[in-house]
């Protein structure tokens, strides 16, 4: 199937599947298995890797292309194999061995196998290196201790990246390594999925590490002292994915803002004729409009084969930001029904204030962006 055919084909599945079912993923506080097995079959898991393990091989931009369709609709559907897609399978096509990317790449590329990244701490967020979960060496064996927190699709998990300390007497990342944990294991404990202000139906519970023993192949790349360079590659390639969801929640924002304003009728006319009205309209769509350009600008870049690290924090955070702003004009239109709970610009607006924190806050984007600016000065 040529790719222009395939983005249709998401484009009609958004229209008619996901989005009609958003009110009952809102519901019932999940995303249902019929829909699941939608996305699996519609191979949304596999858009980012290669043909020979299964996926579709698609390149950054046209990944790009496609999650402007289909986040069009909650973003919750994303949620559920966006750590599969991006930061799980991304830093195992790296830094894995054969075997290990043998062993999972097919089963992730469709949606046999869900991957959990677990990197954040109760102690450990945006300060990735005070993180405090251990691995010591027994023998043939690691054995790992410690506490997770937020870690998205926890409950689905069939394999856990986790990041420990191998060595906690090296300072810095070299103390650090990355292993495939298997869910099944023992000494794995999933905690409650706590409640969300925004994004129902997406789940990101601690994880608890107690005595978990595994092989040692289980370390990815076999290799001690990997550091925090597997995260980063599945975490720059989520950030634009994160840029692009944003851009795609407020294409659906808008549209649906301007549904609502033609049929708001005020002073004997439809709002949408009102200046101040198509100011906040006009506003909102010229951001969408660069926060578009400057992620697929991101995404050309990441395709010539350098991954462009400052391009994607600034994408991620501009296109971030951009959507809450788009979030609150859009509830702004609506005046008091707004602030409704029965609505879908309410939602969005719950649901959007997320991507300004997770994948590093806007002001850890901030952080990265003038640090590697001044260097190059």
């Amino acid at each position: 199937m040529q790719f222009e055919d395939y983005l249709n084909k998401i484009k009609t599945f958004t229209d008619d599947i996901l989005i009609p079912n958003e009110e009952q993923l809102e519901n019932d506080g999940e995303v249902s298995d019929s829909i699941m097995k939608k996305i699996i079959e519609n191979d949304l898991f596999g858009i980012s890797i290669p043909k020979n393990y299964g996926g579709l091989g698609l390149s950054m931009k046209e990944q790009i292309l496609l999650t402007f369709e289909f986040t069009r609709a909650s973003a919750v559907y994303r949620s559920r194999f966006s750590t599969t897609i991006g930061l799980c399978s991304q830093a195992l096509l790296d830094f894995g061995t054969d075997k290990q990317k043998d062993t999972y790449l097919p089963l992730m590329a469709t949606g046999k196998a869900v991957g959990s990244f677990a990197l954040t701490e109760p102690n450990a967020g945006s300060d990735a290196l005070s993180l405090e979960t251990s691995a010591k060496k027994d023998g043939e064996e690691y054995i790992i201790n410690g506490t997770k927190k937020y870690i998205t699709n926890a409950p689905y998990a069939d394999v856990f990246l986790v990041m420990a300390k191998t060595n906690p007497d090296i300072e810095g990342s070299e103390g650090i390594s990355s292993f495939l944990v298997d869910s099944n294991l023992g000494g794995i404990e999933i905690g409650e999925t706590p409640k969300m202000l925004g994004q129902k139906g997406s789940a990101s519970p601690e994880v608890y590490f107690q005595n978990c023993r595994v092989n040692k192949d289980a370390l990815l790349g076999e290799k001690e002292g990997g550091g925090l360079k597997p995260a980063l590659r599945g975490i720059n390639h989520a950030r634009l994915h994160v840029a692009g969801t944003c851009v795609g929640q407020a294409k659906r924002l808008i549209k649906e803002s301007i549904l609502f304003a033609n049929n708001r009728i005020q002073f004997n006319k439809p709002i949408s004729q009102m200046a101040s009205v198509q100011n906040l309209i006009s506003d909102s769509y010229s951001e969408m409009l660069a926060a578009e350009a400057l992620t697929l600008n991101a995404a050309k870049k990441f395709d010539e084969g350098i991954i462009p690290e400052t391009e994607i924090s600034s994408a991620k955070y501009f296109a971030s930001e951009m959507v809450s702003k788009v979030a609150d004009r859009s509830l702004q239109i609506m005046g008091g029904a707004g602030y409704l709970e029965d609505n879908v610009i309410t939602r969005f607006y719950r649901d959007t204030r997320l991507f300004r924190l997770y994948e590093g806050t806007s002001q850890i984007q901030q952080r990265n962006i003038a640090r590697k600016i001044i260097k190059e000065i």
